[in-house]
């Protein structure tokens, strides 16, 4: 195995201490047969625990190794994969390199790890090469990556040849592009000083969709166009969406990622204290062949904080102008994101001659999002068929419109008041109830 992937080109930097390089290490101390015994299946077994550490991270089922190696495939940014994202199988002299690569990966998909086994009286390649793994509640796995992988994996069993390994991956590669921002949906910030990378997978996403949110449909509408034009190529804009606390203004736009991952849509949170690093975020995406939305939840400052300078040089008015595939999405529970202070709607202060000044200066950043869309506290009528309408999806809540209109009242009273939030809360409880009886 290691004299296999001593020959990758395209696919060389998998990484040394990959899996990969580690069992095939592994193999070739097997081969020529210096190894103590009981040395080498602790190897053996340090690599199978990382690999199982994999799988249950993304849900991988059947044959691991198989699993594993269509990953590598499918996470491997080069020139190569990249310029296949875009363009999908394409013609040029660097085919010959990767169809070369393919011919070694078809090898290491058909291994024969049984004489090895043998030798050694072990069993546990046997195990992951046909393995079943424990069914997960909720969102454990990152099922999204995981359920591509194991199209990919299926697909590459079935090819006869590199060349059609070749039309395979590549093909992969287009449709579902390549690399942490071709397989995940969203982002958090943490930089890594060793790669200068900034951005790594969130691969715990829930899958709400604009239905589960009631109510609200010209609010929705409005994201949602400015949403698909973005995705269109054509002129878009930042969004605000801002009021009441409950009322759905973050799930709305969780829920626009579910509707357009899968048309090249991704979402990257980050938080004020992570403002300073959005030229780095931007730097990161600039180039790839997706649409970015970066993410801020709960957006407000305080008088005295400053982050928003950040944010405001990176909307506009910075020397690099934010790319076409960036744009950012807000909510806030106030209007004007900073604080104001009577002070500030004051020219006469010791502090500063032309108070006015600050003022507009906080002013200017809420002016920034084209587009400010207001979710506001719904009135009783409307609490109340939003707990209807969730109630629905809950076949266990067996209660009469008066009798779940009466213990929502009582409920929205000792729990926050009138909101969206308020009334999902409710039913939850009612659906915790139900399914304790």
């Amino acid at each position: 195995m290691y004299r296999l992937i001593s020959k990758l080109v395209i696919y060389r930097n998998t990484g040394k201490d990959s899996i990969l390089f580690r069992l095939a290490d592994i193999c070739q101390k097997f081969a020529d047969g210096g190894y103590a015994r009981e040395n080498l299946i602790t190897e053996i077994y340090i690599e199978i625990n990382r690999l199982l550490d994999i799988a249950t991270c993304y849900g991988f089922d059947k044959n691991l190794w198989h699993n594993y190696l269509a990953f590598i495939l499918a996470m491997s940014e080069n020139p190569f994969t990249l310029v296949s994202e875009k363009t999908g199988a394409n013609e040029g002299t660097v085919n010959k390199f990767a169809i070369g690569d393919f011919f070694i990966f078809k090898k290491l998909f058909d291994y024969d790890f049984s004489v090895m086994e043998k030798e050694l009286g072990i069993n546990c390649f046997s195990i992951i090469l046909d393995y079943k793994a424990v069914a997960k509640r909720g969102q454990m796995s990152n099922k999204s990556v995981g359920e591509k992988v194991q199209e990919l994996s299926d697909s590459i069993e079935k090819a006869i040849d590199e060349n059609q390994m070749y039309n395979i991956v590549t093909g992969f590669y287009k449709k579902y592009g390549v690399g942490k921002f071709g397989l995940n949906k969203a982002f958090r910030v943490s930089y890594n000083e060793k790669t200068g990378e900034v951005l790594v997978p969130i691969t715990t996403t829930g899958d709400t969709t604009l239905d589960d949110i009631i109510g609200y449909d010209t609010q929705k509408q409005k994201l949602v166009e400015n949403t698909e034009a973005f995705l269109a190529g054509r002129s878009a804009n930042n969004v605000l969406l801002f009021g009441d606390a409950g009322t759905g203004k973050s799930t709305s736009i969780k829920a626009v990622l579910n509707m357009y991952y899968s048309q090249g849509l991704r979402m990257i949170e980050v938080y004020k204290h992570e403002f300073k690093e959005l030229s780095r975020i931007i730097s990161e995406i600039k180039d790839r062949n997706y649409r970015f939305i970066i993410y801020m939840d709960d957006l407000s400052f305080e008088e005295f904080e400053i982050e928003y300078k950040y944010l405001k040089a990176v909307i506009e008015g910075g020397l690099e102008n934010k790319p076409d595939n960036v744009l950012i999405y807000a909510t806030s529970n106030r209007r004007h994101l900073i604080r104001e202070t009577w002070s500030d709607r004051s020219d006469m202060s010791k502090d500063e001659l032309h108070r006015s000044d600050t003022m507009q200066e906080k002013l200017s950043l809420a002016a920034r999002f084209g587009v400010s869309i207001g979710f506001y506290k719904p009135s009783q009528q409307e609490y109340f068929n939003i707990v209807r309408g969730l109630a629905v999806k809950h076949p266990g809540i067996n209660m009469t419109d008066e009798e779940l209109c009466l213990e929502a009242n009582k409920w929205e009273l000792s729990h926050g008041g009138i909101s969206g939030r308020t009334a999902q809360q409710f039913i939850n409880h009612l659906a915790g109830m139900a399914g304790s009886q």
